[in-house]
């Protein structure tokens, strides 16, 4: 009753798996991912905060920079100049588990000055921004 060697032989045929499409639609994502990966960091998003609150419990205080009308930079009430922002805001992250940060601008301060201020805290490492708004009436 034994099989005979040609029958064995048939048994033991391997089925290969086709990696060709897989490698085209891998090599597709890459050049998708390529591409998109600049236009993701060029653009400044903004989290803003809701206006309900979430009783989300914060282990550390909330970390507030203020831009006052005319355009200066305070932190803690300690004056900052734009030169020096990217520096101080490393230095302070440094050891902060929370890396988030509030900024309250107030509203005659030109755009540019808050794009600048917030360009220079995703400088710092810093990425996740809130800008603090008063709901309306």
């Amino acid at each position: 009753m034994g099989m005979s060697p040609s029958n064995r032989n048939s048994k033991m045929v391997m089925s290969e798996i086709n990696v060709t499409p897989f490698v085209d639609v891998m090599l597709v994502l890459l050049v998708i991912f390529m591409v998109s990966a600049p236009l993701m960091q060029q653009g400044i998003d903004v989290n803003l905060p809701k206006t309900e609150s979430s009783g989300v419990e914060l282990n550390e205080k909330p970390f507030v920079m203020v831009i006052s009308a005319d355009g200066k930079i305070k932190i803690s009430d300690v004056s900052i100049s734009m030169n020096n922002l990217k520096s101080k805001l490393t230095a302070i992250f440094k050891d902060r588990k929370d890396k988030q940060i509030y900024i309250q601008g107030d509203k005659k301060v030109d755009y540019g000055i808050v794009a600048e201020v917030m360009a220079e805290t995703r400088a710092a490492g810093i990425y996740n921004i809130s800008l603090i708004t008063l709901p309306k009436d």
